[in-house]
Parts: structure tokens; sequence; C-alpha cells
């Protein structure tokens, strides 16, 4: 498996539950630490206790009572608590940092998965019955399966499926955040500031670690070609755009090159038609993402590791009918989850004071989809599937 975030180790879990011997290559000499706060709501909270990580996950949350949104004095202007909506709302009850996510199922699948960092899939070769994989760092082995869970910019859905930009569609906003001292008072509490007139927001959420706090800004941009790891031109890139926003932006960017831990990209979906092609498959991010603004690409993740592994050990290890399985399966859940992102990117577009106003929402089709998009997929009892071995990298 290519990846070592949240889907790889995630289906790392499963298969090796199902009896698969697997391997996770990751590009990164560690795992990363920090990262966006995610969030598991719904079917994926129930992934999760199947997992048998509840207590773990939950240890390991934010902790985060709720949500204000403020103007540029810091007045409160909305509350959002992290019991609204039975857990599943603005705030959901369990919000995780992405690399503490990361940490527990790393943790978990350590002792009967092998991990290899530093190194990533160079090229590849399949046939009827294996791929052979060459590693950048010179080794060449064969599996049975390979499964690309190497996110956004998935270097094993390029080799495989084709260019980036067939698949990638950029929804015009940017994000970035990083950790910063918490010199605010920050306490359980995330404050969220709009600038309604330029579409630009800055967000300050608390994380576990009570020292600190993880600064977030959104801003518009039509068009994104800063390459994902230019560091300092992404810094640029945030410097420029965020001049002249209000409320604590300022002190905020003072904080930016002593970050150990800044991430910038574009707010970005994966669409493809198949998420397979004979003895590969993609997963998560790399197959479907649905951006950050849907809140549900880390239950995405967790969910689509659940049902793999399980179809793959219900096909006895056959590729094509299991694929087949995994991705009826999760089309709809997919879909819902990517109109959700798409309409809360649509939401937080720069007002026009002279446009007229739209029309009322239909309510119960927004409600409809949001419950589709939080538990609309089945997650079937695998319990009686038995045990096969296999090779698998994911």
């Amino acid at each position: 498996m290519a990846g070592a975030s949240i889907a790889g180790p995630a289906l790392a879990h499963w298969l090796s539950r199902r009896g698969a011997e697997v391997t996770v290559v990751e590009r990164a000499p560690e795992l990363r630490p920090g990262g966006q706060a995610v969030d598991a709501r719904g079917v994926a909270r129930e992934v999760i206790r199947r997992m048998g990580l509840d207590a773990e996950v939950r240890a390991a949350r934010t902790d985060t009572a709720g949500a204000q949104t403020v103007d540029a004095d810091g007045t409160v202007l909305e509350t959002f608590s992290a019991e609204d909506h039975g857990g599943d709302g603005y705030i959901a009850e369990i919000e995780i940092l992405r690399g503490d996510l990361s940490r527990v199922l790393h943790d978990d699948t350590r002792d009967a998965v092998e991990y290899v960092f530093g190194d990533r899939i160079a090229e590849l070769t399949q046939d009827a019955d294996g791929v052979d994989v060459a590693f950048a760092g010179g080794d060449r082995r064969r599996f049975d399966l390979v499964i690309g869970a190497d996110r956004l910019h998935s270097a094993l859905r390029g080799m495989v499926f084709g260019p980036h930009e067939r698949f990638v569609r950029h929804l015009g906003l940017v994000l970035a955040f990083y950790s910063v001292p918490n010199e605010f008072g920050l306490d359980r509490w995330l404050l969220e500031y709009q600038e309604r007139e330029s579409g630009r927001s800055a967000l300050l959420r608390p994380i576990q670690d009570a020292t600190r706090a993880m600064a977030m800004f959104s801003f518009p941009l039509a068009d994104f070609d800063v390459d994902h790891r230019d560091i300092p031109a992404q810094k640029g890139l945030l410097r420029e755009r965020t001049a002249g926003l209000g409320w604590l932006t300022p002190r905020l960017l003072e904080e930016l090159d002593d970050s150990p831990d800044f991430y910038l990209d574009q707010v970005a979906q994966v669409v493809m038609d198949r998420w397979s092609e004979g003895r590969v498959a993609l997963i998560g991010d790399a197959a479907f993402s649905s951006s950050p603004m849907s809140g549900q690409g880390t239950g995405l993740a967790l969910v689509a590791a659940y049902l793999l592994a399980g179809e793959l050990a219900a096909a006895k290890w056959d590729p094509e009918s299991a694929f087949a399985a995994y991705e009826q399966r999760m089309r709809s859940f997919v879909e819902a989850n990517q109109e959700i992102g798409r309409m809360h990117v649509a939401s937080l577009e720069a007002a026009d004071p002279d446009a007229e106003p739209g029309p009322e929402p239909d309510m119960e089709a927004l409600t409809e989809l949001v419950e589709r998009a939080i538990n609309g997929v089945e997650l079937p009892d695998f319990a009686g599937v038995p045990d096969s071995r296999g090779t698998v990298i994911a």
C-alpha cells in the first residue's frame, strides 16, 4: 500500500485482520505530525468501534466544546456546540488532528504490518497473477495487489490511471493551516472570522496541547499553480492573499515562519469513473477526495478501508469482483460527500452587494443529502469471512 496517513493504515488494519500480509510504503521519513483537525461522523464512528479503537481515538481528540463565529472585533455572532445534531454537527463529537489519528492507526498496526518509510513506488508492472514493483530506493518486489492511499497528489494514480489534471477538480479555494502558540486564551472553543466581501476567512482552533492552537486560513483563487512541495512559495502566497484581512490575522501571520507543521494546498476533489485497474486500486483522497470542506474525508477513508478489505476477503482475494463490489457500495456515499463539499465552498464565495437574493434552499432535500453523506452506506457484517493469506502492498 502506498501512503501511511489515514486510509493506508486503516486499510492495513482490516487487511491484516482478514489474513493478508501487508506492506505500507510512505515517502516521508516518518509519520507526519499535526495537520488539520479531521472528523468521524455517523457510520465512520461505527467503523472505529469495529476496529476496537474507540477508546484510543477518543483519548486523542481535540476535545473541542464548540465553535463561535466572530466579527473583526472578536464579538461573538453565532455559537455551535459539539453536542448539536447528536455529535454530527458543525463540530463533530470525534474531532482529532490528522497526525494524531495517523499515530493511533500506526500504533495499532505496526506489529502486524510492515512499514517502509522514506521510500516510494517508482514503477510497477502488473500481469494476471501479480504486480512487480520497483521502489525508488532500489528494491524490487512482487505483490498480489497494490493499493494507492497516497492522498490528493497520488503518484500511484498518475502511473496507472493518467495525469493529475484528468481527475483533480480545483474548487476555487485555497486552505492553509499551521500550529501557533496559544497566546489568545483559547479554551476548547474554535473561533472563526469570515470576511464576506472578499470570501476570505481566518480560524483559530484548540488542540489537545493547550499551549498550542491551530491557525487556519482560506481564500479564493481561481487558478492554483504553486507546487505542493514548495513551502516558501506557499507561505508567500498566503501572506499575499491575506493582506489586509482583519481580526487576529496579523498576529497569526507573525508565527508563520516558526511553525513546524505548515500546510497549504488547493481545495480540490478527485472525480474518477473507476477506482481500480487490474490488480491496482485506489482508496481515500487518491480515489475520491471530497475536499476538506466536506468535513468527511476521514470518514470516507475509514469506511472505504473496512469495505475494501471485507470485499477482498469475501471474494477470496479475486480483485475484479472485490473491487467492483467496493466501488458499488461506496459510490453514492462518495457522491453525497462531494456535493456537500461543493456546496460549502459555494457558501463561502465573496458576496456581491448588487446581486439579487437567491432562492431559499430546499431544506428537505438538503437534510436528505446530509443524512446520505453521514450515514448513507451499508456496513456488511464480514465477521464470518474466512481468513486467507496473500501479499498486498497498500
